[in-house]
Protein backbone atom coordinates (compact mmCIF):
# COMPACT_ATOMS: atom_id res chain seq x y z
CA UNK A 1 0.00 0.00 0.00
CA UNK A 2 1.51 3.06 -1.52
CA UNK A 3 1.42 6.12 1.29
CA UNK A 4 0.64 9.69 -0.38
CA UNK A 5 1.47 11.52 2.56
CA UNK A 6 4.19 14.22 1.56
CA UNK A 7 7.01 13.95 3.66
CA UNK A 8 7.16 17.60 6.24
CA UNK A 9 10.61 18.83 7.68
CA UNK A 10 10.59 20.89 10.90
CA UNK A 11 10.15 23.74 8.46
CA UNK A 12 7.07 22.77 6.32
CA UNK A 13 5.43 22.44 9.85
CA UNK A 14 6.41 26.10 10.78
CA UNK A 15 4.93 27.11 7.85
CA UNK A 16 1.94 25.48 8.59
CA UNK A 17 1.70 26.32 11.75
CA UNK A 18 2.31 29.68 11.02
CA UNK A 19 -0.81 30.00 8.77
CA UNK A 20 -2.69 28.33 10.56
CA UNK A 21 -2.11 31.73 13.08
CA UNK A 22 -2.32 34.19 10.26
CA UNK A 23 -3.30 33.24 6.77
CA UNK A 24 -2.34 36.97 5.89
CA UNK A 25 1.32 36.98 6.26
CA UNK A 26 3.18 38.11 4.38
CA UNK A 27 6.24 35.71 2.66
CA UNK A 28 9.09 38.24 4.49
CA UNK A 29 7.31 37.74 7.92
CA UNK A 30 7.01 34.23 7.33
CA UNK A 31 10.49 33.56 6.48
CA UNK A 32 11.77 35.53 9.44
CA UNK A 33 9.42 33.40 11.38
CA UNK A 34 10.64 30.29 10.14
CA UNK A 35 14.06 31.41 9.95
CA UNK A 36 14.94 30.94 6.12
CA UNK A 37 14.94 33.64 3.33
CA UNK A 38 12.07 34.47 1.36
CA UNK A 39 13.00 32.53 -1.79
CA UNK A 40 13.28 29.38 0.01
CA UNK A 41 10.45 30.11 2.25
CA UNK A 42 8.45 30.73 -1.21
CA UNK A 43 9.31 27.72 -3.12
CA UNK A 44 8.05 25.52 0.49
CA UNK A 45 4.81 27.15 0.41
CA UNK A 46 4.04 26.44 -3.44
CA UNK A 47 4.97 23.19 -2.84
CA UNK A 48 2.63 22.55 0.01
CA UNK A 49 0.25 24.17 -1.93
CA UNK A 50 0.77 22.05 -5.28
CA UNK A 51 1.11 18.72 -3.27
CA UNK A 52 -2.51 19.72 -1.41
CA UNK A 53 -1.24 19.92 1.96
CA UNK A 54 -2.18 23.60 2.08
CA UNK A 55 -5.83 23.28 0.39
CA UNK A 56 -6.60 26.81 0.36
CA UNK A 57 -7.48 30.32 2.16
CA UNK A 58 -10.35 31.85 3.99
CA UNK A 59 -11.83 34.21 5.89
CA UNK A 60 -12.65 32.86 9.09
CA UNK A 61 -15.69 34.57 10.26
CA UNK A 62 -17.82 34.33 13.75
CA UNK A 63 -21.03 32.71 12.79
CA UNK A 64 -22.05 34.46 16.49
CA UNK A 65 -21.80 37.77 15.29
CA UNK A 66 -23.88 36.74 11.86
CA UNK A 67 -26.69 35.49 14.65
CA UNK A 68 -25.92 31.81 13.93
CA UNK A 69 -25.16 31.44 17.37
CA UNK A 70 -27.87 27.91 17.50
CA UNK A 71 -25.71 24.84 17.37
CA UNK A 72 -27.23 21.29 17.41
CA UNK A 73 -25.31 17.81 16.73
CA UNK A 74 -26.93 15.16 14.94
CA UNK A 75 -26.82 11.50 14.84
CA UNK A 76 -28.35 10.57 11.31
CA UNK A 77 -29.20 6.72 11.19
CA UNK A 78 -29.82 5.36 7.36
CA UNK A 79 -32.16 2.69 6.44
CA UNK A 80 -29.78 1.41 3.73
CA UNK A 81 -25.89 1.66 4.26
CA UNK A 82 -24.44 0.48 0.71
CA UNK A 83 -22.08 2.50 -1.72
CA UNK A 84 -24.97 3.97 -3.33
CA UNK A 85 -27.08 4.61 -0.89
CA UNK A 86 -24.12 6.37 0.87
CA UNK A 87 -23.55 8.27 -1.60
CA UNK A 88 -26.93 9.35 -1.91
CA UNK A 89 -26.58 10.46 1.11
CA UNK A 90 -23.23 12.37 1.06
CA UNK A 91 -24.42 13.96 -2.17
CA UNK A 92 -27.86 15.63 -0.43
CA UNK A 93 -26.23 16.81 2.52
CA UNK A 94 -23.43 18.36 1.04
CA UNK A 95 -26.03 20.84 -0.59
CA UNK A 96 -27.96 21.68 3.28
CA UNK A 97 -26.18 25.43 3.64
CA UNK A 98 -26.74 24.79 7.40
CA UNK A 99 -24.88 21.70 7.82
CA UNK A 100 -21.65 22.94 8.56
CA UNK A 101 -20.16 19.20 9.06
CA UNK A 102 -20.99 16.23 8.01
CA UNK A 103 -19.29 13.02 9.11
CA UNK A 104 -19.52 9.44 8.44
CA UNK A 105 -19.27 7.75 12.01
CA UNK A 106 -18.46 4.07 13.31
CA UNK A 107 -21.09 3.37 15.95
CA UNK A 108 -24.72 2.48 16.46
CA UNK A 109 -25.71 5.28 14.03
CA UNK A 110 -23.98 6.29 10.72
CA UNK A 111 -23.32 9.54 10.46
CA UNK A 112 -23.04 12.71 13.04
CA UNK A 113 -23.70 16.51 11.40
CA UNK A 114 -23.29 19.76 12.87
CA UNK A 115 -25.79 22.20 12.14
CA UNK A 116 -25.48 25.91 12.30
CA UNK A 117 -28.79 27.98 12.40
CA UNK A 118 -30.17 31.23 13.92
CA UNK A 119 -32.81 29.91 16.74
CA UNK A 120 -34.56 26.55 17.41
CA UNK A 121 -37.36 27.59 15.49
CA UNK A 122 -35.00 27.51 11.99
CA UNK A 123 -33.03 24.23 13.56
CA UNK A 124 -36.99 22.47 13.80
CA UNK A 125 -37.15 23.86 9.75
CA UNK A 126 -34.22 22.35 8.73
CA UNK A 127 -34.40 18.81 10.30
CA UNK A 128 -38.62 18.51 9.09
CA UNK A 129 -38.01 19.65 5.63
CA UNK A 130 -34.51 18.95 4.64
CA UNK A 131 -32.09 16.54 6.82
CA UNK A 132 -35.61 14.26 7.42
CA UNK A 133 -35.77 14.32 3.75
CA UNK A 134 -32.08 13.15 3.03
CA UNK A 135 -31.92 9.90 0.93
CA UNK A 136 -32.20 6.65 3.44
CA UNK A 137 -32.77 8.64 6.76
CA UNK A 138 -34.13 5.85 9.12
CA UNK A 139 -34.30 8.32 12.25
CA UNK A 140 -32.33 10.97 14.18
CA UNK A 141 -31.79 12.52 17.01
CA UNK A 142 -30.22 15.90 17.95
CA UNK A 143 -28.43 17.17 20.88
CA UNK A 144 -28.22 20.85 21.28
CA UNK A 145 -25.21 22.80 22.13
CA UNK A 146 -24.97 25.06 25.12
CA UNK A 147 -21.35 26.33 24.97
CA UNK A 148 -18.97 25.85 22.16
CA UNK A 149 -15.78 25.38 25.32
CA UNK A 150 -13.23 24.76 22.51
CA UNK A 151 -13.38 25.43 18.57
CA UNK A 152 -10.32 26.01 17.55
CA UNK A 153 -10.04 24.05 14.11
CA UNK A 154 -7.12 21.90 13.48
CA UNK A 155 -3.51 23.17 15.25
CA UNK A 156 -1.59 20.13 15.95
CA UNK A 157 1.32 20.52 13.48
CA UNK A 158 3.76 18.44 15.63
Amino acid sequence: MQNDQPHLDGYDRKILAALTEDGRISITDLAARIGLSKSPTQARLRRLEAEGVITGYRALVDPVRLGLDHVAFVEVKLSDTRQAALRAFNDAVARIPEVEQAHMIAAHFDYLLKVRTTDMRAYRRVLGEQISALPHVAHSSTYVAMQAVKDTGFADLG
